[in-house]
């Protein structure tokens, strides 16, 4: 029977490193070309951001639903739920120009600006490779779940940017080349839901056998998860001015780049980004996982600051791989982190409620920076408030968790 459990658990790592690579493969290849497709058929810079900032609101109410259902209803019948969720939006999105559609379909759907997570697949997913993996692994497991997808999300932006730069040289329209891309979106999350469906009960929550009273899923574990979710919140409202999507636009206004390069350059921002996550599990050993947050996460900041400041494109590519080069230390050990912390038929409820947190604070910032970017005058300045506002959220964080220590930190 044990044996038994341990090839099932193994192969359903390998189905979750899979559907991990795929979405954000799918997520990565959209990212690049969405904010110039939306704009290709007759969107504003406003009315993207506005688009944008309701994509990331609807995304929180529905992963809020589904991921703190999900350790009581079933975790693989909600990542299901979830990829319906991402095939309607990109068929929508694919076939109408309509604004009043596409915010329908924003807010109930599942559609990445950023190129990041979005959707409650990371919060199920999270717990269940906590159940499957043993403390001492849960930050390495992260660490290579996040570094695939980082080369997934890197491999998706090369492929989604040159895709559309080379249908574009073979006679397709602008519009037709960027269509092509969303098409593939939707097809990749037909891909994932029958990846999802192959998942064994091993990934399902454990069984409580005294039901005790619970808040969005959470009970003894309520109230570090709050804090830690107002936290959380503000890091991501300041990730939310400077997402994927708008970096690509800003490249584009300043230096009037094309879909290929921008592509190529977010090729190699998330491939350093990736191989940032893997080196963070060493750092977390010596340090601790807290501190790996903080230590890595300011001088990541400080170069964000640097990227509008630079005369010429060259120049600003290599700020802005330099801080991907250390920006994702901080995601493996902030994940690994939050399930330590907390009880394990709790974690599907508290990755959720951490990562609506990031949503809504994320939510907030894009249709800002669309009304930034309207000026030429402000058009640099979702950089200089993102990185800012992550500082003073570092500096913060560390002062109020320094005394929480997860389980493997703890000496004997």
């Amino acid at each position: 029977m044990s044996n038994h459990l341990e090839v099932s658990g193994h192969r359903d790592i390998v189905i979750l490193f899979t559907t991990r690579i795929a979405r954000l493969f799918a997520y990565g290849f959209l990212s690049v070309v969405l904010a110039l497709y939306l704009v290709s058929v007759g969107l504003s810079g406003e009315q993207v951001g506005l688009l944008f900032t309701l994509t990331l609101a609807g995304d929180a109410a529905v992963s809020l639903l589904i991921t703190t259902t999900a350790d009581r209803l079933g975790r693989r019948r909600m990542l299901v739920i979830g990829t319906l969720l991402m095939i309607v939006a990109g068929v929508v999105f694919l076939l109408t120009h309509n604004f009043i559609l596409l915010i329908i379909a924003a807010i109930i759907g599942v559609i990445s600006p950023s190129g990041n997570e979005i959707g409650p697949f990371l919060s199920i997913e999270q717990a269940a490779l906590s159940q499957l993996v043993s403390d001492n692994k849960r930050t390495r497991t992260f660490a290579w779940y996040n570094l695939v997808g980082s080369f997934a999300t890197a491999t998706g932006a090369l492929s989604g940017g040159w895709m559309a730069q080379g249908l574009q040289l073979t006679g397709w329209s602008r519009t037709g080349s960027y269509r092509a891309v969303l098409a593939g979106y939707a097809i990749i999350g037909l891909i994932l839901f029958v990846l999802f469906l192959t998942l064994s009960k091993s990934v399902e929550a454990p069984r409580v056998e005294r039901q005790v009273p619970r808040l969005l899923g959470l009970h003894k574990s309520r109230g570090i998860v709050f804090r830690l979710s107002a936290f959380f919140a503000a890091d991501a409202f300041a990730g939310g001015l400077i997402i994927q999507s708008m970096i690509a636009y800003w490249f584009h206004l300043r230096f009037g780049i094309d879909a290929g390069t921008i592509g190529t350059i977010f090729f190699g921002a998330n491939v350093l980004a990736g191989v940032s996550a893997l080196l963070a599990v060493r750092i977390a050993r010596k340090i601790g996982l807290l501190r790996t947050m903080v230590f890595t996460h300011i001088p990541s900041n400080i170069l964000l600051i640097l990227v509008p400041l630079m005369p010429t494109l060259p120049l600003a590519i290599g700020v802005l791989l330099a801080r991907f080069s250390i920006s994702q230390m901080d995601v493996p050990t902030r994940q690994s982190f939050t399930m330590a912390v907390v009880e394990p038929d709790e974690r599907s409820s508290a990755a959720g409620v951490t990562s609506i947190a990031r949503s809504v604070g994320a939510a907030l910032s894009p249709s800002l920076t669309g009304i930034f970017f309207a000026s030429a005058a402000l058009v640099s300045l979702p950089f200089f408030l993102s990185g800012g506002i992550k500082i003073i959220y570092d500096l913060a964080l560390l002062a109020t968790f320094r005394n929480v220590t997860p389980p493997e930190e703890k000496k004997e």
